[in-house]
């Protein structure tokens, strides 16, 4: 049940952390708390509200210490549509948050953040957002509308997110060195600390069991790489098969003094890449060029 309910989570703590990466920690650490927690509960509470609202407190915590928007005072709740059958100006604002890119929905507060997520793009109900928040209804009401009304301004203010650069070199020399299967040169830029994360796999540490990772992609001889870029983040685009145009997923690589400190691969939790699109880097190298890119 935890594993049907990851992606819809997941969706929600990106927004809510304005980053995929960020929200996908947010949603291992959501797990990891509730099977520990679970240990000590005598009854089992009903799975997925319970895990929002662990993940929304979780994403919460970590938001305290950031620079985060107060949330405005509230007016008087303005009428907002419940109905399965919204109305087209309800359809259009729904429409208009799940097109909305993930990065933005930080420029609003928290509370408008969350109503216009759980709204919007999740299509829960008033009274199911009000029990996560632990708010009124029209406490609900009041930071949608507002929510909503700040989401059309971003967009209309905002420019193109797309970042694209070129990669740097250590990027450049791990992807080209991957292309070529050259698994030996890719081991020794591990460092000796180095750590492996896989999302639904316990975490790997040490050069020795982190170099186990490319005799796995040993044995998928069509998965590509190619050097990206996602929310300012230098990342790899993993594509499953040299055909196709869109990467299946993506890694993430922490370099110190040269060496790699951790990878984190997307492999299994591929709804992180779902509602983003990866900015290919600039001046990707063709296969034969080698690795005298």
């Amino acid at each position: 049940m935890a594993a049907e309910v990851r992606p819809e989570l997941h969706r929600y703590c990106a927004r809510l952390m304005g980053s995929v990466i960020d929200g996908e920690d947010v949603v291992q650490d959501t797990l990891l708390r509730a099977l520990v927690a679970l240990q000590d509960l005598e009854e089992m509470p009903p799975l997925r509200p319970w895990l929002f609202r662990v993940a929304h407190n979780r994403a919460v915590d970590l938001l305290r210490g950031r620079s985060v928007r107060n949330a405005e005072p509230l007016d008087s709740a303005p009428e907002v549509a419940d109905t399965g059958n919204p109305d087209p100006l309800e359809m259009l604002m729904r429409q208009e948050a799940v097109k909305t890119a993930v990065s933005r929905f930080a420029d609003l507060p928290v509370l408008q953040r969350s109503a216009v997520v759980l709204k919007d793009v999740l299509d829960e109900s008033l009274a199911e957002i009000a029990t996560l928040l632990d708010l009124s209804v029209d406490a609900v009401k009041a930071h949608l509308a507002r929510g909503r009304a700040r989401l059309r301004q971003i967009n209309a203010q905002g420019a193109p997110l797309l970042d694209v650069r070129p990669p740097s070199a250590a990027v450049s020399r791990y992807v080209t060195l991957f292309n070529q299967r050259d698994w030996d040169a890719l081991r020794f830029l591990l460092a000796d600390d180095v750590k492996l994360s896989q999302s639904t796999h316990s975490l790997r540490v040490g050069r020795a069991e982190v170099g186990m990772f490319f005799t796995l992609y040993a044995q998928s001889p069509e998965v590509w790489l190619a050097p990206a870029w996602l929310e300012g983040q230098e990342v790899i685009a993993v594509f499953e098969n040299r055909a196709d145009v869109t990467p299946s997923y993506m890694m993430w690589l922490e370099w110190v003094d040269g060496r790699i400190k951790f990878i984190r691969d997307y492999r299994y939790v591929r709804y992180v890449v779902a509602e983003v699109e990866l900015a290919l880097a600039l001046h990707v190298p063709p296969a034969d060029e080698g690795a005298a890119y």
